[in-house]
Protein backbone atom coordinates (compact mmCIF):
# COMPACT_ATOMS: atom_id res chain seq x y z
CA UNK A 1 0.00 0.00 0.00
CA UNK A 2 2.56 2.70 0.78
CA UNK A 3 4.99 1.72 -2.25
CA UNK A 4 2.04 1.58 -4.52
CA UNK A 5 0.93 5.17 -3.48
CA UNK A 6 4.72 6.70 -3.44
CA UNK A 7 5.38 4.81 -7.01
CA UNK A 8 1.67 6.78 -8.23
CA UNK A 9 2.61 10.31 -6.54
CA UNK A 10 6.36 9.84 -8.72
CA UNK A 11 4.44 9.28 -12.27
CA UNK A 12 2.77 12.60 -11.10
CA UNK A 13 5.50 14.75 -10.65
CA UNK A 14 5.45 15.77 -14.18
CA UNK A 15 2.07 17.86 -13.61
CA UNK A 16 1.73 21.35 -14.17
CA UNK A 17 0.58 21.73 -10.42
CA UNK A 18 2.85 19.92 -9.14
CA UNK A 19 5.65 21.92 -10.77
CA UNK A 20 3.45 25.24 -9.94
CA UNK A 21 3.72 24.62 -5.97
CA UNK A 22 7.24 23.72 -6.00
CA UNK A 23 8.46 27.05 -7.91
CA UNK A 24 6.00 29.36 -5.64
CA UNK A 25 7.52 27.33 -2.62
CA UNK A 26 11.20 27.85 -3.61
CA UNK A 27 10.40 31.42 -4.97
CA UNK A 28 9.06 32.53 -1.53
CA UNK A 29 11.81 30.90 0.37
CA UNK A 30 14.55 32.66 -1.53
CA UNK A 31 12.29 35.82 -0.58
CA UNK A 32 12.52 35.16 2.48
CA UNK A 33 16.20 34.74 2.81
CA UNK A 34 16.49 37.77 1.17
CA UNK A 35 14.11 39.79 3.56
CA UNK A 36 16.32 38.33 6.68
CA UNK A 37 19.47 39.56 4.91
CA UNK A 38 18.42 42.96 4.39
CA UNK A 39 16.61 43.57 7.69
CA UNK A 40 20.08 42.22 9.50
CA UNK A 41 21.88 44.83 7.91
CA UNK A 42 19.50 47.35 7.99
CA UNK A 43 19.46 46.62 11.83
CA UNK A 44 23.26 46.87 11.35
CA UNK A 45 23.83 49.79 10.39
CA UNK A 46 20.71 51.36 12.34
CA UNK A 47 22.65 49.85 15.91
CA UNK A 48 25.98 50.23 14.46
CA UNK A 49 25.55 53.61 12.71
CA UNK A 50 28.61 54.21 9.89
CA UNK A 51 31.36 54.52 12.32
CA UNK A 52 32.34 53.71 16.03
CA UNK A 53 35.28 54.84 17.99
CA UNK A 54 37.29 52.33 20.05
CA UNK A 55 39.83 53.47 22.85
CA UNK A 56 43.33 53.67 21.25
CA UNK A 57 42.58 52.82 18.22
CA UNK A 58 39.81 55.86 17.70
CA UNK A 59 36.97 55.74 14.59
CA UNK A 60 36.79 53.19 12.42
CA UNK A 61 34.59 53.96 9.38
CA UNK A 62 33.74 50.80 8.09
CA UNK A 63 32.25 48.37 10.72
CA UNK A 64 29.00 48.52 9.40
CA UNK A 65 30.18 47.21 5.63
CA UNK A 66 31.74 44.68 7.36
CA UNK A 67 29.01 43.22 9.26
CA UNK A 68 27.18 43.48 6.11
CA UNK A 69 29.49 41.45 3.89
CA UNK A 70 29.94 39.15 6.91
CA UNK A 71 26.39 38.20 7.10
CA UNK A 72 26.76 37.07 3.70
CA UNK A 73 28.67 33.33 4.40
CA UNK A 74 26.46 33.64 7.42
CA UNK A 75 23.10 33.84 5.69
CA UNK A 76 24.82 31.16 3.02
CA UNK A 77 25.48 29.07 5.83
CA UNK A 78 21.85 29.09 7.30
CA UNK A 79 20.28 28.86 3.62
CA UNK A 80 21.65 25.38 3.70
CA UNK A 81 20.92 24.54 7.31
CA UNK A 82 17.13 25.91 7.21
CA UNK A 83 16.24 25.71 3.73
CA UNK A 84 14.03 22.34 3.66
CA UNK A 85 12.38 23.34 6.30
CA UNK A 86 11.61 26.65 5.37
CA UNK A 87 10.85 25.53 2.15
CA UNK A 88 8.95 22.70 3.66
CA UNK A 89 6.39 25.05 5.80
CA UNK A 90 6.00 27.81 3.33
CA UNK A 91 5.08 24.95 0.30
CA UNK A 92 2.52 23.99 3.05
CA UNK A 93 0.48 26.70 1.93
CA UNK A 94 0.23 25.37 -1.71
CA UNK A 95 -0.17 21.37 -1.13
CA UNK A 96 -3.92 21.21 -1.60
CA UNK A 97 -3.45 21.92 -5.01
CA UNK A 98 -1.19 19.25 -5.36
CA UNK A 99 -3.92 16.49 -3.18
CA UNK A 100 -6.54 18.15 -5.77
CA UNK A 101 -4.45 17.36 -8.57
CA UNK A 102 -4.13 13.86 -7.66
CA UNK A 103 -7.81 13.28 -6.59
CA UNK A 104 -8.65 14.13 -10.55
CA UNK A 105 -6.92 11.93 -11.66
CA UNK A 106 -7.22 9.16 -9.65
CA UNK A 107 -9.58 10.08 -7.56
CA UNK A 108 -12.31 12.25 -9.98
CA UNK A 109 -16.12 11.09 -8.57
CA UNK A 110 -14.89 12.36 -5.17
CA UNK A 111 -15.22 15.98 -6.58
CA UNK A 112 -13.25 19.15 -4.57
CA UNK A 113 -11.71 18.51 -1.44
CA UNK A 114 -12.73 21.14 2.17
CA UNK A 115 -11.39 24.41 1.46
CA UNK A 116 -8.80 24.91 4.73
CA UNK A 117 -8.99 28.29 5.62
CA UNK A 118 -5.65 30.08 5.27
CA UNK A 119 -5.88 31.29 8.56
CA UNK A 120 -5.49 27.36 9.82
CA UNK A 121 -3.10 26.54 7.33
CA UNK A 122 -1.01 29.69 8.67
CA UNK A 123 -1.06 28.01 11.97
CA UNK A 124 -0.36 24.36 11.20
CA UNK A 125 2.60 25.49 8.78
CA UNK A 126 3.99 27.51 11.70
CA UNK A 127 3.86 24.95 14.27
CA UNK A 128 4.73 22.63 11.77
CA UNK A 129 8.03 24.57 11.10
CA UNK A 130 8.79 25.36 14.98
CA UNK A 131 8.61 21.59 15.86
CA UNK A 132 10.34 20.37 13.07
CA UNK A 133 13.33 23.04 14.01
CA UNK A 134 12.93 22.53 17.48
CA UNK A 135 13.05 18.34 17.44
CA UNK A 136 15.55 18.45 14.93
CA UNK A 137 17.64 21.04 17.33
CA UNK A 138 17.15 18.49 20.59
CA UNK A 139 18.18 15.46 18.04
CA UNK A 140 21.70 16.89 17.92
CA UNK A 141 22.20 15.74 21.17
CA UNK A 142 20.82 12.21 20.41
CA UNK A 143 23.32 12.50 17.00
CA UNK A 144 26.29 13.00 19.73
CA UNK A 145 25.30 10.78 22.25
CA UNK A 146 24.47 7.60 19.81
CA UNK A 147 26.67 8.78 16.54
CA UNK A 148 26.58 4.86 14.76
CA UNK A 149 22.72 5.44 15.49
CA UNK A 150 22.57 9.12 13.60
CA UNK A 151 21.09 8.49 10.39
CA UNK A 152 18.23 6.24 12.05
CA UNK A 153 17.36 8.63 14.76
CA UNK A 154 17.47 11.32 11.64
CA UNK A 155 15.01 9.34 9.41
CA UNK A 156 12.77 7.84 12.56
CA UNK A 157 12.55 11.45 13.97
CA UNK A 158 11.49 13.10 10.53
CA UNK A 159 9.44 10.54 9.20
CA UNK A 160 7.37 10.43 12.48
CA UNK A 161 6.93 14.27 12.25
CA UNK A 162 6.39 14.03 8.29
CA UNK A 163 4.05 11.44 8.31
CA UNK A 164 2.17 13.07 10.99
CA UNK A 165 1.99 16.39 8.72
CA UNK A 166 1.14 15.15 5.15
CA UNK A 167 -1.65 12.56 6.62
CA UNK A 168 -3.61 15.14 8.48
CA UNK A 169 -3.46 17.49 5.60
CA UNK A 170 -4.57 14.64 3.31
CA UNK A 171 -7.47 13.61 5.67
CA UNK A 172 -8.70 17.25 6.75
CA UNK A 173 -9.97 18.08 3.43
CA UNK A 174 -12.32 14.87 3.56
CA UNK A 175 -12.92 14.25 7.25
CA UNK A 176 -12.51 17.16 9.29
CA UNK A 177 -9.67 17.94 12.17
CA UNK A 178 -11.20 15.59 14.47
CA UNK A 179 -11.41 12.45 12.08
CA UNK A 180 -8.09 13.04 10.55
CA UNK A 181 -6.48 12.67 14.07
CA UNK A 182 -8.61 9.77 14.62
CA UNK A 183 -7.56 8.24 12.10
CA UNK A 184 -3.65 8.92 12.24
CA UNK A 185 -3.91 7.63 15.44
CA UNK A 186 -5.86 4.32 14.33
CA UNK A 187 -2.73 3.84 11.70
CA UNK A 188 0.12 5.29 13.35
CA UNK A 189 2.71 2.42 12.25
CA UNK A 190 1.63 2.76 8.48
CA UNK A 191 1.89 6.23 8.70
CA UNK A 192 5.19 6.35 10.58
CA UNK A 193 6.92 4.51 7.77
CA UNK A 194 5.62 6.19 5.30
CA UNK A 195 6.94 9.21 6.66
CA UNK A 196 10.06 7.58 7.27
CA UNK A 197 10.18 6.94 3.31
CA UNK A 198 9.89 10.42 3.03
CA UNK A 199 12.56 11.31 5.41
CA UNK A 200 15.20 9.11 3.54
CA UNK A 201 15.79 11.74 0.50
CA UNK A 202 15.77 14.82 3.02
CA UNK A 203 19.66 14.74 2.82
CA UNK A 204 19.56 14.63 -0.70
CA UNK A 205 20.24 18.54 -1.91
CA UNK A 206 17.91 19.41 -4.59
CA UNK A 207 15.98 16.16 -4.17
CA UNK A 208 15.41 17.48 -1.01
CA UNK A 209 12.85 20.34 -2.06
CA UNK A 210 10.64 17.74 -3.49
CA UNK A 211 9.72 16.19 -0.22
CA UNK A 212 6.79 18.32 0.70
CA UNK A 213 5.22 18.06 -3.06
CA UNK A 214 6.07 14.22 -2.96
CA UNK A 215 4.77 13.96 0.62
CA UNK A 216 1.46 15.30 -0.16
CA UNK A 217 1.15 13.31 -3.31
CA UNK A 218 1.94 10.15 -1.57
CA UNK A 219 -0.44 10.69 1.55
CA UNK A 220 -3.10 11.60 -0.44
CA UNK A 221 -3.02 8.00 -1.60
CA UNK A 222 -2.56 6.63 1.19
CA UNK A 223 -5.67 8.20 3.11
CA UNK A 224 -7.65 6.77 0.36
CA UNK A 225 -6.19 3.61 0.21
CA UNK A 226 -7.01 3.36 4.11
CA UNK A 227 -10.34 4.62 3.64
CA UNK A 228 -10.60 1.36 0.85
CA UNK A 229 -10.67 3.20 -2.16
CA UNK A 230 -8.72 2.56 -5.09
CA UNK A 231 -7.40 5.01 -7.65
CA UNK A 232 -8.98 4.76 -10.87
CA UNK A 233 -6.17 5.30 -13.15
Amino acid sequence: MILASFFAALAQLGDVRFRSVLLKGLALTVGVFIAIYVAFVWLVGWLVGDSVTLPWIGQITWVDTAISWGAVPLMLLLSVVLMVPVASAITSFFLDEVAQAVEDRHYPALGPGRNVPWTEELRDSAAFLGVLILANLVALVLYLMFAPFAPFIFWGLNGFLLGREYFTLAAIRRVGRAEATRLRRRHLGTIWIAGVLMALPLTIPLVNLLIPILGAATFTHLFHRLQGQRPAG
